[in-house]
C-alpha cells in the first residue's frame, strides 16, 4: 500500500537543505552514523566496539552522540579516548554541528556518530543528520529472533527516504554462522551485509533508570570494550567507511566577545559518580571564555575549593544520598558559599541535592542540603523527557531586550532564550514561585519550571550553554546576583 500524503510528510527530513555556510574546499574524513530501528538494538555497544577496534589499529577516532544523552558519551569516550560531543540539529544547531564535524574531520581518521532512538524517531532525527551532512548510515538490527524479516526491516530503514545515504546492516546478537547466512541471503543485492555480532555476556553494559551505568562505575569496562572490538575484527566493519566532505563555517561575530570574557572567574564544578551529567560543550564554552575550571567531588572531598561560581550538574544523588549527606565539612562549605551570595547554578540532580528532602524509590526519606525550600521523590515511571527551550528574561529584570525565537540558529545578542533537555525519574514540590517555564520542542507543550532563590538558579533543565553564548556569559558573571 502506498503511503498517504500525510505519511509521506512524516517521513520527510525536517532539515532538508544542505549546510549554508560552507567555506572553501572541504576536509575529507571517513564517517558513519550507527543507527537502528529502535532503542535497545545495541547502538552504543556497536559504536563503542567500532571506536575501540579502530583506536587499537592506531587510528584517531572521534565519536559523537545524536541527541542530548549524557551516559552513552561516557562509554564512547572510554572507547575512543577522546571527548564526545552531542550532535543535534536543534539543540546544537545546524551551524554548531557543522563546526564540530569539521573540527573532527581536521583531526581524525574516523568519525563515528551514535544515533538516538530509532533512525527516524525525533524531530530532528538521526536520519535528518545523516541527510543534512551526507553521512552514511549503518543499520544495527537485533536479529536474534529474526529470519527473512531481517530483509524487510533493512528495506524500511534504507528506503523510507529516497535520498538517505545508507551503507548497510550488521546483525546483532546472532550466535551462529548458519543464522547469519540465512539473514544475509534474504537481503536484496543492493544492501551490504557487514556480518554478525554474537550475544556475549562478557560485553554487557548494565542499565539503570536513566540509561546505561556510567563508564567510571564499571571496573571492567576496558576489557569489555576490547572483547567487543575482537568481535568487530570478524566482520567487514574493519574497513574504514566512505569518506565524507566536511566544511568549515563562517566565523561567528560573537567569538571575539566570548574569548576571555570570563578571565579571572573561577568556576567550581562538582563532578563525581553522583553528579556527572554535563555536556562536554558546556565545559569547552566556559574554557573558551577564559574561565578557570576547578573540579571537586561532593562524595569524597572534605572541602569545597575556592571559587567564584558553583555549578552542580545532574546525576544520581538518590543513589549516593547517605554518602553525600555524611560529608559534613563539604556540606558546610556549600552552605557558606551560598551565604556569601556567590552564584550557584544547579541542574536536575544538582537541584535535588539543594532541596530539603529526597525520597528514594523504596520510600526512604533522606535529608538534603536545605538551600532550596522543597522536596522531591523518585518514581519508577519516567517523569519528563524532551528537548526544551526557556526564556530567562526574568534573570535580567527586564533590562535586556528579549529576542524570543528559539528557531533562530544564528543566535544574536542580547537574547534570553536557552535551549536544553530534561530527563528525570523524580517529581519535585518546590515552595517558590517560578521565574519561568520552559517550552518543549517541537510540541510547544509546557515544560520544566525554573526557580531563583537568592543567588541560586535551579531547574530540572540541563542547559546547553553554546545555544546562547551571551546569556551564558551573563549567568556566569561572578559579580552578578540573581
Amino acid at each position: 500500500m502506498a503511503m498517504s500524503q500525510s505519511e509521506t510528510a512524516k517521513a520527510t527530513a525536517a532539515f532538508q537543505h544542505k549546510p549554508e555556510h560552507e567555506i572553501g574546499s572541504g576536509t575529507m574524513c571517513s564517517a558513519l552514523i550507527v543507527a537502528a530501528p529502535h532503542s535497545g538494538s545495541g547502538k552504543t555497544t556497536v559504536t563503542a566496539a567500532l571506536a575501540r577496534y579502530h583506536r587499537n589499529q592506531g587510528r584517531k577516532v572521534t565519536a559523537f552522540k545524536v541527541g542530548p544523552d549524557f551516559i552513552d558519551p561516557m562509554i564512547l569516550r572510554q572507547a575512543s579516548g577522546e571527548l564526545v560531543y552531542q550532535l543535534d540539529l536543534w539543540l546544537v544547531g545546524e551551524k554548531g554541528c557543522q563546526e564540530l564535524l569539521h573540527r573532527a574531520a581536521m583531526e581524525s581518521d574516523l568519525i563515528l556518530i551514535e544515533g538516538v532512538m530509532g533512525l527516524f524517531d525525533g524531530t530532528p532525527s538521526s536520519a535528518d543528520l545523516a541527510q543534512y551532512f551526507n553521512i552514511p548510515v549503518l543499520g544495527v538490527i537485533d536479529a536474534k529472533a529474526m529470519a527473512q524479516t531481517f530483509a524487510a526491516v533493512t528495506f524500511g530503514l534504507a528506503k523510507l527516504r529516497e535520498d538517505l545515504p545508507f551503507s548497510g546492516v550488521i546483525a546483532n546478537r546472532v550466535n551462529t554462522e548458519r543464522h547469519a547466512e540465512l539473514l544475509s541471503t534474504s537481503l536484496p543485492e543492493e544492501f551490504r551485509f557487514y556480518g554478525r555480532l554474537p550475544k556475549d555476556d562478557g560485553v554487557t553494559l548494565p542499565e539503570r533508570h536513566l540509561g546505561l551505568v556510567q563508564a567510571q562505575e564499571l571496573t571492567d569496562i576496558d576489557s569489555q570494550l576490547d572483547q567487543a572490538a575482537n568481535h568487530i575484527a570478524k566482520t567487514d566493519l574493519t574497513e574504514l567507511p566512505k569518506q565524507v566532505e566536511f566544511f568549515a563555517v563562517e566565523n561567528d561575530s560573537q567569538e571575539d566577545s566570548i574569548h576571555r570574557a570570563l578571565v579571572g572567574t573561577r568556576v567550581i564544578i562538582v563532578r563525581d559518580n553522583a553528579f556527572s551529567f554535563i555536556y562536554a560543550a558546556n565545559i569547552a564554552f566556559l574554557e573558551q571564555a577564559g574561565a578557570e575550571i576547578t573540579y571537586c567531588s561532593a562524595l569524597s572531598d572534605a572541602h569545597l575549593p575556592q571559587g567564584d561560581i558553583l555549578y552542580i550538574p545532574g546525576g544520581y544523588p538518590e543513589l549516593y544520598a547517605e554518602k553525600l549527606m555524611s560529608n559534613d565539612t563539604f556540606l558546610n562549605d556549600v552552605k557558606d558559599f551560598a551565604a556569601s551570595n556567590k552564584p550557584i547554578i544547579a541542574e536536575c540532580g544538582g537541584m535535588l541535592y539543594l532541596l530539603e528532602q529526597l525520597t528514594d524509590m523504596s520510600g526512604q526519606q533522606m535529608p538534603m542540603l536545605g538551600l532550596i525550600p522543597g522536596k522531591a521523590a523518585m518514581q519508577k515511571k519516567l517523569a519528563a523527557i524532551g528537548s526544551q527551550w526557556g526564556d530567562l528574561s526574568a534573570l535580567d529584570k527586564g533590562n535586556i531586550e528579549s529576542e524570543t525565537s528559539p528557531d533562530n540558529n544564528k543566535i544574536k545578542a542580547p537574547n534570553n532564550i536557552m535551549r536544553g533537555h530534561s530527563f528525570h525519574y523524580s517529581s519535585a514540590e518546590i515552595d517558590l514561585t517560578p521565574i519561568s517555564q520552559t517550552t518543549h520542542h517541537p510540541s510547544e507543550r509546557a515544560g520544566e519550571y525554573v526557580y531563583q532563590h537568592n543567588n541560586i538558579l535551579v531547574s530540572y533543565m540541563h542547559w546547553y550553554f553554546p545555544s546562547n553564548p551571551g546569556l551564558t556569559l551573563r549567568i556566569f558573571n561572578k559579580n552578578r546576583c540573581f
